[in-house]
């Protein structure tokens, strides 16, 4: 089925829309990149954003466009797909991302997005117009990319304690306060290559539908990148001081050497998603890397309690977006 070009200013609205979600997943998730080097002391809160910030940007030239494909074209099938679905999936996950950023909960922009989209198909073609296999892998990545982050996180801290066995804590303290820099910028360019691409995907979608753009064209035009990198950037730097608190202090305290094993783990993680083209959580990864570095040094320094309601959220994100996103479809089918 072929494209059906539609009024320009209604791709721009939606573009914009599109460019405001990608900003909030930058301010939402700017504590999964500065949270542990914030909360050890190693940079400063103002410090930090700016550093995280850096380094989302100057993810587009290291990172090729796979997450941004799978989310163009291999989560709907892309004849159902128009400005009404792209309106009810950008608006299912932008709702969700300030009730969660209200309640300083630490869920994921990415799930929400995916969450949003699938709930506006389906309101408009039902469950047929997905497309299975995008959607499982997404969807295994929940599961797998925090116990992929744990088990990283936990190994690490296992190997750090054995090779610096014989050192005093203060120099262990002094050598990984300069080391979390390099983890925390790691993490931080992991962050943008994953998320950025997100928005790319859904404005490369709705190009696709609007007929602004082919389907057969092997990457998305150029300005929606430097756009969708500069947005997320931006986002970082206003940073989600809500969620900082939690992702830093009250799932486990960390010190130097934790942050940093914490974020070398979930930095892999994110690379590897990202390499395979799998759009994950990067909320989802640090805290399964912070719960695997606390849970080394004994149960009870993890608050398991504060970790479940974090998983709460997880559970709740895609089929929460999916609702609204379905009541925005028909929203907007009376709008535009």
């Amino acid at each position: 089925m072929a494209s059906v070009q539609v009024a320009l200013w209604v791709v721009v609205v939606l573009v914009v829309l599109a460019i405001l979600f990608d900003f909030m997943n930058g301010f939402h998730d700017a504590a999964n990149s500065i949270a542990t080097v914030v909360s050890t002391g190693v940079l400063r809160p103002g410090q930090a954003v700016v550093f995280a910030a850096f380094f989302n940007l100057i993810a587009v030239f290291v990172f090729h466009l796979s997450v941004a494909a799978t989310i163009g074209k291999g989560i709907a099938q892309p004849e159902v797909v128009d400005v009404h679905v792209v309106f009810g999936a950008l608006m299912g996950a932008i709702t969700w991302n300030l009730v969660t950023w209200y309640y300083g909960i630490p869920s994921s922009s990415s799930h929400a997005l995916i969450g949003g989209i699938v709930g506006a198909v389906i309101a408009k073609a039902g469950v047929g117009a997905l497309i299975a296999a995008g959607i499982w892998k997404t969807v295994a990545f929940i599961f797998v990319s925090p116990l992929l982050g744990f088990m990283l996180g936990s190994l690490m801290m296992v190997a750090v304690a054995w090779l610096f066995r014989h050192s005093t804590p203060s120099r262990i303290d002094s050598w990984f306060r300069r080391l979390q820099l390099v983890s925390a910028g790691a993490y931080s360019l992991g962050h943008g290559g994953n998320d950025a691409q997100k928005t790319i995907g859904i404005i490369w979608m709705l190009l696709i539908a609007t007929g602004y753009a082919t389907a057969d064209a092997p990457t998305p035009p150029t300005w929606t990148i430097v756009i969708c990198y500069t947005a997320i950037s931006l986002g970082t730097m206003f940073g989600g001081w809500r969620i900082v608190k939690t992702m830093g202090q009250k799932i486990t305290k960390l010190k130097p050497v934790g942050g940093f094993c914490a974020e070398t783990g979930g930095a892999l993680t994110l690379f590897l998603a990202t390499a395979l083209g799998i759009p994950v959580s990067t909320t989802h990864t640090i805290t399964g890397a912070i719960v695997g570095v606390g849970s080394t040094q004994r149960a009870s320094a993890v608050r398991w309690g504060v970790a479940g309601n974090i998983v709460w959220a997880w559970i709740l994100t895609i089929p929460a977006s999916a609702f609204v996103a379905a009541i925005a479809y028909w929203v907007g089918m009376q709008i535009f």
